[in-house]
């Protein structure tokens, strides 16, 4: 209980802590860019298929020889609501096998629909952190070294700040003993805005609790149109970042994102020292999944990424 009350103790504080930046998680620590002239690994976020998983024109079983084989990727994000009926053992270890068979890096889980980390309800925040537990033992097997969840919760901002870092300190304490990182998506209402994700990651203030900056989520309230600005978000983030995902919708005749300025948003990435995977996440509808992401590939490469 005393520890706990000593991370919230700084919830007002949170604008002049956001100031203080934590060293950004690193693939490749010792280097800030190859012989190759590269700087970063592309991965392959499963949602970014999830047309054809839904409809079962694609095998789920199969996604890491599917990432390699149709894509040319070598490492894989995956996505929990794929598997969340009939999870068992044997799908894990299915799971594995087909990612070592094809010598594909199976990166971290991307988890939802496991409740909120800062429900008010403190039952339903208990619960919540208690149901990631069987992604974050998923994730050790898998060999990924993470999982990424959700700050959702409902109040005054400075309540949801407060409830959102005890449901993510509770989980992380138990991430650390699985070494596990416990990551967070900015992923609408406030998780969207960067200074208050940034003021959370401060009061978790744990080394393996972080963030999953997405350049194309920074939706505070869709309904309202409320938007924050996504690079400032993206800034704000990356200091704390143990994951980027890469998200696409449009293309212009040049093959950049038509609606965000991806060299921009890249380079704020690499100035913060960040090297470690960006995920490919194609969310379009102006194209097919498997243009989209071989575009979006396309474009990362062209940033500096290496599949």
């Amino acid at each position: 209980m005393d520890s706990r009350r000593h991370f919230l103790k700084g919830a007002l504080g949170f604008a002049a802590a956001s100031l203080v930046a934590r060293p950004a998680f690193a693939a490749d620590e010792n280097q800030s860019a190859r012989f190759d002239g590269t700087w970063f690994d592309i991965s392959l976020a499963q949602w970014s298929i999830n047309k054809a998983f839904w409809s079962g024109e694609k095998d789920k079983m199969r996604f890491a020889e599917i990432a390699k084989n149709e894509f040319g990727v070598n490492a894989v994000e995956y996505v929990n609501q794929f598997y969340m009926e009939g999870w068992s053992r044997s799908v894990l270890d299915e799971l594995v096998k087909v990612s070592s068979g094809e010598g594909v890096r199976n990166v971290l889980i991307m988890c939802d629909r496991e409740g909120r980390l800062g429900d008010p309800d403190e039952a339903k925040r208990s619960q919540a952190v208690q149901n990631h537990v069987r992604w974050i033992e998923a994730a050790r097997a898998l060999g990924c070294h993470a999982i990424r969840v959700n700050a959702a919760s409902e109040g005054l901002f400075h309540e949801q700040l407060k409830l959102a870092a005890d449901g993510l300190r509770r989980l992380t304490e138990i991430g650390d003993r699985y070494g596990i990182n416990v990551i967070v998506e900015n992923h609408g209402g406030l998780s969207s805005n960067g200074a208050w994700l940034a003021a959370v990651m401060r009061l978790v203030d744990h080394p393996r609790c972080g963030t999953l900056p997405d350049f194309g989520n920074f939706h505070v309230n869709r309904e309202t149109g409320e938007e924050y600005d996504k690079y400032l978000g993206t800034e704000q983030l990356m200091p704390f970042a143990k994951g980027v995902s890469a998200k696409t919708h449009n293309f212009n005749p040049e093959g950049f994102e038509r609606d965000m300025d991806y060299p921009r948003l890249m380079e704020i990435v690499k100035a913060s020292g960040y090297r470690g995977y960006i995920g490919i996440e194609w969310e379009g509808s102006s194209l097919d999944e498997p243009t989209g992401i071989l575009m979006t590939k396309k474009l990362l490469q062209k940033l500096g990424g290496r599949a």
